[in-house]
């Protein structure tokens, strides 16, 4: 087991757990009801540097040369610069033309996305994953880590609480109500 820093060439991997995580949002991006006719779209961004789905932005979990989940986060001071070029592929390509709520800001790295794939569930994958890029981002002079959680997942608000994230807000994000939670280190 190794928690490293993603490849380009991990993007086929990252898209299908980047999908997992997204679920019916990955679908709304291009305009359709199954979540993996999307993807083609993040293969092509994870794959490429300078986006907020970047292999750049990712850490994943590998065992026995497997990938068994992912963590995507960056500087939301960044958020704009990264999410600019997926926002703009996906409206000339798919025609997505709905405005995105920020849900990040500067002084704060973010975690964007978190998954792990089926079977490998269960394990405390997520959790090592989690740590991990707290780590990194403190490594890296990000000392406050934020995320939001479905104010429906009761059970990964439980898991973020039990690593040290608190509820600061609650903020509204595409159409669903969200906890903005977040842990700061010294």
């Amino acid at each position: 087991m190794i928690i490293r820093e993603a490849l380009s060439a991990d993007a086929k991997q990252l898209a299908k757990l980047i999908i997992q995580a997204m679920d019916d949002l990955a679908a709304k991006f291009i305009g359709a009801t199954d979540p993996n006719e999307a993807v083609p779209l993040f293969e092509r961004f994870a794959a490429l540097p300078g986006n907020q789905y970047s292999y750049e932005n990712t850490l994943v979990y590998e065992d026995e040369g497997e990938i068994c989940g992912m963590i995507n986060a960056y500087d939301g001071a960044d958020l704009e610069i990264l999410r600019a070029p997926f926002l703009d592929y996906i409206q000339k390509t798919y025609g997505f033309n709905h405005d995105l709520e920020a849900e990040t800001q500067a002084g704060e790295y973010y975690i964007d996305c978190i998954s792990v794939a089926p079977g490998k569930q269960g394990k405390g994958i997520g959790k090592e994953l989690i740590k991990a890029m707290v780590d990194y981002a403190v490594a890296h002079h990000h000392h406050t880590i934020g995320l939001l959680v479905s104010k429906e997942n009761p059970k990964a608000e439980k898991l973020y609480t039990s690593l040290g994230f608190k509820v600061v807000k609650e903020r509204d994000f595409i159409g669903g109500r969200y906890f903005h939670m977040q842990i700061t280190r010294p």
